[in-house]
């Protein structure tokens, strides 16, 4: 009579933890999945936007581009086809937030460093002053790595555009001398599409960790 008992308490004890997960995955199944917003200009403080843009409501894209790096190589959009990017604007002689938006970015390089399909991408808003040779050196103490993380210099006109009418990420057209773009401390998170998908304060470490986060949800979305 014993072993009767003994036999039906395990298959009870199986049927209950076969229960449990069943639960489990009915409860996984029927939450929504995590998605990430896809930023319009309309959905920006109108001061970062440029003004032929604070009505556009979809279809906002980045801009094609084409820069200069750290090692003097051109850089463009089909540098970036097929990736994830996180972008910023920053500049090498910068006293105040850009030293602390830097080594945030190395650390997102730092936790990105194997990863294929992300990358990153600095530009400077002083290109007049930041040369190549500038670039190079500021590279090399801050351990940006070539292959991740470009630092980009070239055309103040072009870059200043990408700022406003692409990142939607500074607060003036930088039509005066070589100091006059008041940049942002964002980071701009940038989907395969080419697609706004987040912005996050680059000199706050809780933002960064949201950064990461939203980057892992990014990558899911793609079935990565």
């Amino acid at each position: 009579m014993l072993s009767f008992f003994l036999k039906y308490k395990f298959f009870g004890m199986v049927l209950l933890a076969l229960s449990i997960v069943i639960i489990y995955l009915f409860y996984t199944a029927l939450q929504p999945k995590k998605m990430l917003p896809i930023y319009q200009p309309s959905m920006v403080s109108q001061e970062l936007v440029d003004s032929t843009l604070h009505y556009k409501k979809k279809y906002h894209t980045i801009s094609d581009f084409e820069l200069i790096n750290q090692n003097g190589k051109k850089i463009t959009q089909q540098d970036y086809m097929d990736k994830i990017y996180v972008a910023d604007f920053f500049f090498t002689t910068c006293p105040t937030i850009c030293p602390i938006m830097t080594k945030n970015m190395a650390e997102i390089q730092h936790e990105v460093i194997n990863d294929k399909d992300v990358m990153l991408l600095s530009h400077s808003v002083t290109p007049t002053i930041d040369s190549v040779a500038q670039l190079k050196k500021y590279a090399l103490e801050k351990g940006v790595v070539d292959y991740k993380w470009n630092l980009v210099t070239g055309d103040k006109k072009q870059i200043y555009e990408l700022a406003r009418k692409s990142y939607l990420a500074v607060k003036t057209d930088g039509n005066g001398g070589p100091y006059d773009m008041i940049h942002t401390e964002n980071f701009i998170l940038v989907d395969k599409e080419k697609r706004i998908r987040g912005f996050y304060d680059g000199t706050d470490s809780k933002e960064i960790e949201k950064l990461l986060q939203d980057l892992q949800i990014l990558k899911a979305s793609y079935g990565e």
